[in-house]
């Protein structure tokens, strides 16, 4: 008796963070928007670094229902961050449709960072996100002991996504009881990465996000000028390797994992 061919359950998939605002993609942007959908990028969350990118974001975000926006001050361009633009941010939360605030966090990266500046502008924006109850965007390097003392000791509640996660699994399961969701991306590609990607195949699944942190964190042998959101599916694809699930489920929960802490329907 002929029996149809069961139809593979359609792969869609949401990238949690990446910076299609930068001028990097002033040339491709448009390519980049129009192809998402066709491909199966079911959306996208851009996260604000400086003020002076948060108008364009919301005009983004107002014009596609496909890209989410975050507004934040980002640890890395603290020569570019005025206090005024705190107040900024307490304004924006009140008047626009916003699924987080971020990128924010504490970098320690150089010898030679601001620490004190960092975790006052830091401190300042977790209220700012208690106050209006959204999550938050985390960028975390090396400091992420700093980063869950503080969620801790200022009660944050809301949860986020800690983005490019490449701490422990201990530190894993302390965000987790935050109510935090953890990135994974390009540098989850890379056969050297043996640490991260034990993190990956060994986390719950509910536990973990996809992103791409275009334009930067490019994929395994990608050659291009610059990484993309369309990249996803190379990240998607190393995780399928490194999992049990089937391609299917891994897709919907990531996706749902973003789409859920992010508030979006």
């Amino acid at each position: 008796m002929f029996r149809p061919k069961r139809k593979e359950p359609e792969i869609k998939l949401f990238d949690s963070h990446c910076h299609l605002d930068f001028p990097v993609f002033d040339k491709d942007r448009d390519a980049i928007l129009s192809t998402m959908h066709k491909v199966g990028i079911e959306g996208i969350l851009i996260p604000g670094v400086t003020q002076d990118k948060w108008r364009y974001l919301r005009q983004l975000a107002a014009l596609r229902p496909d890209v989410h926006v975050a507004l934040g001050l980002h640890p890395m361009f603290l020569k570019e961050h005025k206090k005024q633009h705190l107040h900024d941010l307490e304004l924006a939360v009140t008047v626009n449709n916003l699924s987080a605030i971020g990128e924010i966090g504490l970098d320690y990266y150089e010898k030679e960072a601001d620490r004190k500046t960092q975790i006052s502008l830091f401190k300042a924006q977790i209220e700012i996100a208690k106050s209006a109850g959204l999550p938050v965007i985390l960028h975390v390097r090396k400091s992420h002991e700093d980063i869950l003392l503080y969620l801790k000791t200022l009660h944050f509640e809301h949860g986020g996504i800690v983005h490019a996660y490449n701490g422990s699994m201990e530190q894993a399961k302390r965000y987790r009881d935050f109510g935090f969701k953890l990135g994974f991306g390009g540098a989850m590609t890379y056969p050297r990465a043996v640490k991260l990607r034990a993190l990956a195949a060994e986390l719950p699944l509910s536990d973990i996000v996809l992103e791409t942190d275009a334009p930067d964190m490019k994929p395994y042998n990608y050659t291009k000028d610059h990484n993309t959101p369309l990249n996803i599916f190379q990240n998607f694809n190393s995780l399928v390797e490194l999992r049990e699930e089937p391609a299917h489920e891994i897709a919907t929960a990531t996706t749902q994992n973003s789409k859920q802490i992010l508030g979006i329907q």
